[in-house]
């Protein structure tokens, strides 16, 4: 079994005809860019040379052996992503998202709900989009009083699932 990664940026076309390449970025802070620089896709080793903020979510990046936009255009789709135990540890009260992204969702009773969709946020709080085992997806309030942690699943209380 491969080593869990982290997707820290996909390339999502070129920028220019130079062979910079626009980065959805998928971290809050440019440096985790430039803190790995290298990154393994698919066999293939890209080397970030330079990395700037562009609009927000985005970043404009140059790397090596990349020179035109052709060059740039086809490197479309892919993520650069790192191993998870590449990342720093956590103080307390901190996650990554990816850890919780797939996780199982139990109701109070242990009864199965569906699994983690994505961790949303729209300004007051984070929120769990959980996608249901009998269809459809909910969203609910990813704080304390509604959301345990088990070591193997969230478990959420019937009344935040209806």
């Amino acid at each position: 079994m491969a080593a869990p990664t982290i997707v820290l940026a996909a390339i999502a076309g070129a920028h220019g005809i130079k062979g910079e390449v626009r980065l959805k970025l998928f971290t809050d802070a440019l440096d985790n860019i430039t803190r790995h620089a290298r990154f393994d896709v698919g066999g293939r080793v890209i080397a970030v040379q330079t990395v700037r903020p562009d609009k927000p979510g985005m970043a404009i990046a140059r790397l090596d052996g990349i020179t035109d936009r052709n060059a740039a255009e086809a490197l479309r789709g892919l993520q650069l992503a790192i191993p998870r135990a590449a990342l720093p540890p956590l103080a307390e009260g901190e996650y990554y998202v990816a850890d919780y992204i797939g996780r199982r969702v139990l109701d109070e009773t242990g009864a199965p709900v569906g699994t983690v969709k994505s961790v949303e946020n729209f300004g007051a709080s984070e929120i769990l989009d959980i996608s249901r085992d009998a269809g459809g997806s909910v969203m609910v309030p990813f704080v304390a009083d509604v959301v345990t942690e088990t070591d193997d699943a969230l478990v959420i209380d019937r009344v935040w699932l209806a």
